[in-house]
């Protein structure tokens, strides 16, 4: 069998796919992947071919305001999207038996596996992304969303938009490969059997009896990379420090000057992570460290605290390792991310807006706390590590 797994993302959009794709390899099957460019040397170094779609994302990984650009620009750059997404598929998904679309934005998959004629798949890493009456959709600066209004009513007007934005990219599309038209944009890129690779302790699916959304477990990558020296020694030198990283996403201007003033003001040290934003440390102290890539399963696991974005693959390895977490999330799913860990007891959502040495100082104090970390240990012995493996099982069977 050969896979095509395709997502449109940053890294913790593509890494569970890679977790996917090596199960699947370690299962016999053959795996090809359709993700932006940036990804090319990093997919590469674990043996999978590669077709890249779209510009690179690096960079982009953020919220886009209203305002930014004109009408005409979002309908051109839309149209743009989805006729670079069809063209990218169609071409990586000759002589594949499935094709297995990933999060969000995902125009061009079900349509490509409809047109030749081989199964499709879903999958997304979030429960908020799927409609529900027990949540709103996830809220995206461009689309406000009336606080007031109840869930359903708050899915219909999502789905309208999505209608109103991408239907006649989408379609026009489809009418190239000799497709019928799509009336919802929505429900045909999630279809009506979705997948959600999430923890069902971390991100349960609030309907237990619906047995439409399979919840595999979220999809771990594992690493056996050892910490460098410098990591090592700077963990030996003292007490657990806090963790401080944005992943893939920008961060505020003197975000890192922040960061470093918190934990010093709570007799703590910092291990500040680069990532996309490009982080850096203010001073030269030595009760800090600046890391680029490196092993957070395993660093996660020596850190007093870790203070994040709220990215799904960062939350769900810290509350893994069973580290305290400071969610500072910007958009989209991060704010459910940070509302769960305040709700498991395991960590504490920063308020919003830019964070400064004193909100941070502030909820540190509250995660920093024996109970907490008593709360964050237990919540991780109950974490799934199977997910994966359920998911490739069952895309095999599918296949067969």
């Amino acid at each position: 069998m050969r896979v095509l797994l395709s997502t449109i993302g940053s890294r913790g959009d593509v890494q569970p796919l890679v977790a996917l794709a090596s199960r699947l390899r370690d299962l016999g099957q053959e795996v090809l992947f359709c993700v932006p460019p940036d990804f090319r040397d990093w997919i590469g170094g674990f043996g999978f071919p590669m077709v890249p779609v779209g510009p690179e994302v690096r960079g982009k990984s953020g919220p886009v305001r209203p305002g930014t650009s004109s009408p005409e620009q979002r309908r051109q750059l839309m149209a743009d999207t989805v006729a670079t997404q069809f063209a990218a598929l169609t071409e990586a998904a000759k002589g594949c038996d499935l094709v297995l679309g990933f999060a969000a934005l995902q125009f061009a998959a079900h349509s490509v596996a409809e047109a030749m004629g081989i199964p499709h798949v879903h999958a997304t890493f979030c429960p908020i992304t799927l409609p529900s009456p027990h949540h709103a959709p996830p809220v995206v600066p461009v689309w406000p969303h009336d606080e007031k209004a109840d869930n359903d009513a708050r899915w219909a007007l999502d789905a309208r938009r999505w209608n109103d934005d991408w239907r006649d990219a989408l379609n026009e599309q489809r009418a190239a490969l000799g497709l019928d038209p799509v009336s919802d944009v929505l429900g045909h890129i999630i279809t009506d059997r979705p997948w959600l690779a999430a923890d069902p302790v971390l991100a349960p699916w609030p309907e237990p009896s619906d047995r439409t959304v399979f919840q595999t477990g979220a999809w771990f990558l594992p690493d056996d990379r050892p910490l460098s020296t410098e990591v090592e020694e700077f963990l030996d030198a003292g007490e657990p420090p806090v963790f401080f990283g944005f992943g893939s996403m920008a961060a505020p201007e003197g975000v890192s000057h922040e960061m470093v003033r918190a934990a010093r003001a709570l007799g703590r040290r910092a291990i500040i992570s680069r990532g996309w934003a490009d982080l850096s440390l203010a001073d030269e102290g030595p009760d800090c460290l600046c890391v680029g890539e490196v092993n957070v399963q395993a660093l996660f696991r020596r850190v007093a605290a870790v203070v994040h974005h709220g990215g799904s693959g960062t939350t769900t390895i810290a509350t893994a390792a069973g580290a305290p977490q400071v969610v500072v999330p910007q958009w989209y799913d991060q704010h459910y991310w940070a509302r769960r860990c305040e709700e498991l007891g395991i960590g504490s959502a920063h308020a919003p807006g830019a964070p400064t040495a004193g909100s941070l100082v502030t909820a540190l104090n509250q995660v920093l706390q024996p109970d907490v970390a008593a709360r964050a240990r237990s919540i991780a012995a109950a974490v799934r590590t199977d997910g994966v493996m359920v998911a490739a099982q069952r895309l095999v069977a599918m296949a067969s």
